[in-house]
């Protein structure tokens, strides 16, 4: 199964609270931490959530 990277590049500071939870959920918590995450449809939709906050990267 194909991989993503996901990095946060911006802060979850003033954000409503569904998009901190789903930052929490991706493994995210502090600016610029780096997760390597299956490609799974539940994981597309929370990087849908929250695009504007991470950067993604597909991995082969």
């Amino acid at each position: 199964m194909s991989k993503v990277r996901v990095t946060q590049i911006a802060s979850a500071l003033g954000r409503k609270p569904g998009q901190k939870e789903t930052l929490v959920g991706l493994g995210l918590n502090k600016l610029r931490s780096t997760r390597e995450l299956e490609d799974t449809p539940s994981i597309r939709g929370m990087i849908r959530k929250v695009a504007h906050l991470i950067k993604v990267e597909e991995l082969s």
